[in-house]
């Protein structure tokens, strides 16, 4: 079906039981890729019970490790973030403790015209819209999504045609979640109709994305610091500050952006320090720590913003070597 370009050895499936990590966990399978997986039961669905048996029943089978974790999750208006956060740190603490250096995600095509068009519907430039990427470097490992060359309809027909067992979420129907109402009143459809042409305009966006050959790796990084050059681009600035964030499991709103810009000296969520200085750009965790009086004149001399200091002094930074 799809030749993965999956080269680590030590590598964690994020499994639902559903049509799309089923088929992951088959064609991982088929293709002798190394892999254990981990789940997550939010205990709001009777049938997710089932789910974690069939995780545990596959791993016992196929001599796979098996990470779950229990949590009682009420069904909010802010449910899919709530849960979404649960996931990925349950899977940052499963990686950092057994060394994984690879995290599969089973996002498909339709997830990215999804992606795609709620991020049209709220006000979205060019790297925003195509932001589900096939792999996104984290500190420590990467995340690779090998399916999204794949629509929703033609893993169903694989497993389908495999005999493999999968489990179909209801609650991928209740349209009081913004992201089911877009796939099913057009994504499903359209990709059912136009699955050729969508593929291409995303390898194509790809590709214009790459010719403006923005760099946006650091100009210095350690630890979790990260300072980057000032494009002297409020848009360019904002999608390096982006790319960062979403590094570090954080998305921003459109309102969030704005703030970022109007402001130059900002906290996200309340655990991301943000700065844009007149040449550089600098992000880092939220830390509060007292500091000596000679580490502040140095801080002040060199013009380090107010809110990045204290994360250098905690995690004893040499200030001057910022600028070599």
């Amino acid at each position: 079906m799809i030749k993965f370009n999956i080269n680590t050895t030590k590598n964690l499936l994020a499994f639902s039981g559903g049509i799309d990590s089923s088929s992951l966990f088959f064609l991982l399978l088929e293709q002798n890729i190394p892999f254990d997986i981990a789940i997550v039961n939010y205990n709001i669905r009777e049938q997710s019970k089932d789910e974690v048996t069939y995780a545990k029943e596959l791993a016992t089978k196929y001599n796979k490790k098996c990470f779950f974790k229990e949590v009682v999750l009420k069904n909010t208006s802010n449910f899919e973030k709530e849960a979404r956060d649960i996931r990925y740190t349950f899977f940052d603490e499963i990686i950092k403790e057994h060394n994984y250096d690879t995290l599969l995600t089973a996002h498909q095509l339709n997830d990215k015209l999804e992606w795609f068009m709620m991020q049209l519907s709220k006000g979205a430039g060019l790297v925003e819209l195509i932001g589900l990427e096939e792999k996104t470097k984290k500190d420590n490992y990467t995340i690779y999504r090998p399916l999204l060359e794949l629509s929703k309809e033609e893993l169903e027909i694989f497993l389908q045609e495999n005999n493999h067992k999968y489990f179909i979420d209801e609650s991928n129907y209740d349209e009081k979640y913004k992201r089911n109402y877009f796939r099913k009143n057009f994504v499903n459809e359209l990709i059912k109709k136009y699955k050729n042409g969508i593929k291409n305009s995303f390898t194509y966006l790809n590709n214009d994305i790459q010719s403006l050959n923005v760099n946006f790796e650091p100009i210095y990084e350690k630890e979790s610091l990260e300072i980057f050059e000032n494009k002297k681009d409020d848009n360019l600035n904002i999608k390096i500050i982006d790319k960062s964030l979403k590094k570090r499991g954080v998305l921003l709103s459109n309102a969030q952006r704005n703030e970022i810009i109007r402001q130059r000296e900002i906290t996200i969520s309340d655990k991301i320090n943000i700065s844009i200085s007149n040449e550089y750009i600098y992000i880092c965790p939220k830390v509060i720590n007292t500091m000596d009086k000679k580490f502040k004149e140095i801080c002040r001399v060199l013009k380090i913003p107010n809110n990045i200091r204290a994360y250098l002094f905690e995690k004893d930074i040499e200030v001057k070597e910022l600028f070599i």
